[in-house]
């Protein structure tokens, strides 16, 4: 199998096994392909698993092959979220934050610039079929409210 073109944050490939960019990082420092200081290792580079733009950029900045990380992920045990379980969890969250509560601060504008670009139709459609007024942008990267009253 030919290794994705697809180049992700800790935070988006961590999302696919519905871990934090955390342990995603730790995972993959344990595998030997992020140093201690967070940065992808000279394997992780010569094996296409990292991408980063030169010496000095931060290590957030450093973008992973959903690919080929995720044959090293399974390998510690992360298995792959369904598509259907995380357009559900967006849906729960968006519907939550919509209603709003006091001890959260994030409105449903905010954490929808978070939603992976392909799954925006789909929590669309969800949080229609579930009488949801809001929807995520899809007109750019950043999501914004388009909600009716």
């Amino acid at each position: 199998m030919a290794p994705s073109q697809t180049w992700l944050s800790l935070t988006d490939l961590g999302r696919i096994y519905g871990i934090s960019a955390i342990n995603c990082g730790r995972a993959l420092q344990q595998q030997g392909w992020r140093d201690r200081h967070g940065r992808p290792t000279p394997g992780a580079l010569e094996a296409g698993a990292a991408h980063k733009h030169g010496p000095q950029t931060p290590p957030r900045t450093a973008l992973w092959n959903a690919s080929i990380c995720r044959a090293l992920l399974e390998k510690c045990g992360y298995q792959q979220i369904s598509r259907t379980i995380q357009v559900d969890q967006w849906v729960q969250l968006i519907e939550a934050l919509e209603e709003g509560s006091p001890s959260i601060n994030a409105t449903a504008e905010q954490m929808s610039e978070d939603l992976p670009e392909e799954l925006v139709g789909d929590v669309n459609n969800q949080l229609a079929q579930r009488g949801c007024h809001f929807r995520v942008s899809q007109r750019t990267h950043h999501s914004s409210c388009s909600a009716a009253a």
